[in-house]
């Protein structure tokens, strides 16, 4: 594949990309813009590439099945954990539109200076993102309070369990996405409990606090 359209026709072909906003955020967004300058021929494979200290951009595949399972709508405020090279950021901020906003959290210094300035090729997005160089394990409690809860919350490394404040922190009617073990789960939270699917069969490199 040569192009982020015929990397798009192949994820349809696949059977992801069902969501129209997903769709429409693959084909503005290029993966190519946040891959290693030494990758850049190789920005359209169906496959996770290295971007330093043993972190990868997801495999594109994994990525818009992810946000097809997550649902964020126009108007959304999205915590996102793990933001890396900033790719799935600038997704997340087309899908949000002017009106939503995306929460992003990195731990890895030098991760937090390359997702920035990979953002910065979109400016209009780049407005609908806050940046945030931490640790995403108690996730952002004082703007949560301030939302009344996020509406979205996903998780780009694999986690054993999903922290409590992170749960405390979706608001109910909200969903959280997350890989767990070798699965994806999503999870909506009800008055009542929570609503929980379980899609295995992924590998994710392993959440860092």
């Amino acid at each position: 594949m040569k192009s982020q359209a015929e990397l798009v026709e192949f994820l349809e072909h696949q059977g992801v990309l069902k969501n129209e906003r997903v769709r429409e955020a693959f084909l503005a967004v290029d993966r190519k813009d946040f891959v290693s300058e030494n990758k850049k021929d190789l920005a359209y494979i169906n496959e996770a590439l290295p971007i330093g200290l043993g972190q990868t951009i997801s495999q594109p595949y994994v990525v818009a099945f992810m946000l097809d399972l997550l649902g964020a709508k126009p108007g959304a405020n999205v915590l996102e954990i793990g933001y890396g090279s900033g790719w799935q950021t600038a997704l997340l901020a087309h899908i949000v539109g002017p009106t939503g906003h995306v929460y992003a959290m990195e731990v890895l210094k030098s991760l937090c200076t390359l997702g920035k300035g990979n953002l910065s090729h979109y400016p209009a997005l780049e407005k609908r993102a806050t940046l945030i160089c931490k640790s995403a394990a108690s996730g952002l409690p004082s703007i949560a309070s301030k939302l009344g809860g996020f509406d979205r919350i996903i998780g780009a490394a694999g986690v054993k369990e999903l922290p409590s404040s992170l749960r405390e922190e979706l608001k109910v009617g909200g969903v959280v996405v997350y890989p767990k073990n070798h699965s994806i789960m999503r999870e909506e939270k009800t008055t009542g409990g929570w609503k929980i699917k379980e899609y295995p069969g992924f590998v994710f490199v392993p959440f860092v606090t």
